[in-house]
């Protein structure tokens, strides 16, 4: 039996999606005037010839419904790396399905596959 929730890493086609939960994230922050970056932005540094953050996308039924923004750091005192997550959205028709709990487990499982000392 197939669940109806899928999470993939974001590619280069998605960069006006992820701008677009960018925005809705924001508004739902209330900080809609806050938002400068564009699709353009997100291509060159998510996806140019240096990754500054990579991206986790969720989709219910395949409608995107969330993502996952996170980025590398780094502990001196464990001497490891770390993942630290910047943004988390779904969607509110999204809600209650249990996706923003998925998108946490499957950035652990990321962290833990990566050697990651600890996730933020």
């Amino acid at each position: 039996m197939s669940t109806p929730l899928q999470i993939r890493t974001a590619k280069k086609t998605d960069a006006q999606l992820i701008r677009d939960f960018i925005a809705e994230l924001a508004e739902f922050e209330k900080l809609s005037g806050e938002v400068k970056v564009t699709a353009e932005d997100l291509e060159r540094t998510l996806f140019g010839d240096r990754a500054y953050a990579e991206v986790r996308i969720a989709e219910w039924r395949g409608r995107p419904a969330g993502f996952a923004l996170f980025f590398h750091n780094y502990s001196t005192f464990l001497g490891q790396p770390g993942l630290y997550l910047e943004d988390l959205f779904v969607r509110p028709e999204f809600r209650s399905k249990g996706i923003g709990r998925e998108l946490l487990a499957d950035l652990a499982r990321i962290a833990r596959s990566r050697s990651c000392g600890r996730m933020e």
